[in-house]
């Protein structure tokens, strides 16, 4: 390894590991899976089998750049991660804080809706029609807990004696 090898990479405001290749440690980062990764090294012309901590500075701006304006040129539009969005219309491609943004809007935008899928969020349920009969059985539980009901059996049983035997002695 050179003297300007960097162990620690920072790219969009996260470090990842310099020792991986540039695709993987492209993939690291929110919003890029393998496949966009490979894109953006091949768009940028960087050998796919370099590690990302002998990139350059220069290289690794062209990357924060190619990304920064949310869209890739010569990367079809099936490969963005948010397609048509909902004000603007466009495609887009999101990394990091903006991708959670984004869907965080949209959630509260179905909430307020009020919508199936809004609803389904709200009240913390599953979305997408999975089973929920019995799976996603997390939270708060409903029925009778253990010890109240053996709280309320002999809580009853005495009283009904005393009942009985009050009447018989009469």
């Amino acid at each position: 390894m050179s003297e300007s090898f960097r162990y620690i990479v920072r790219l969009f405001g996260q470090d990842i590991d310099g020792t991986m290749k540039v695709p993987y440690a492209l993939a690291m980062i929110k919003g890029i899976g393998y496949n966009t990764a490979r894109a953006i090294v091949m768009k940028t012309g960087l050998d796919k089998d370099k590690r990302l901590g002998e990139l350059t500075d220069a290289q690794l701006k062209k990357i924060e750049e190619i990304m920064a304006n949310k869209q890739v040129n010569g990367l079809p539009s099936w490969m963005y991660n948010r397609r048509k969005d909902y004000e603007t219309g466009q495609d887009l491609h999101l990394v990091t804080s903006e991708l959670i943004f984004y869907a965080r809007n949209d959630i509260e935008r179905e909430k307020k809706a009020k919508s199936w899928r809004g609803v389904r969020h709200s009240l913390g349920l599953k979305v997408r029609g999975q089973r929920t009969r019995t799976t996603g059985r997390i939270g708060t539980t409903v029925g009778v807990k253990r010890g109240a009901a053996r709280a309320a059996q002999p809580s009853a049983a005495p009283s009904a004696q005393s009942q009985s035997t009050s009447q018989t002695k009469k």
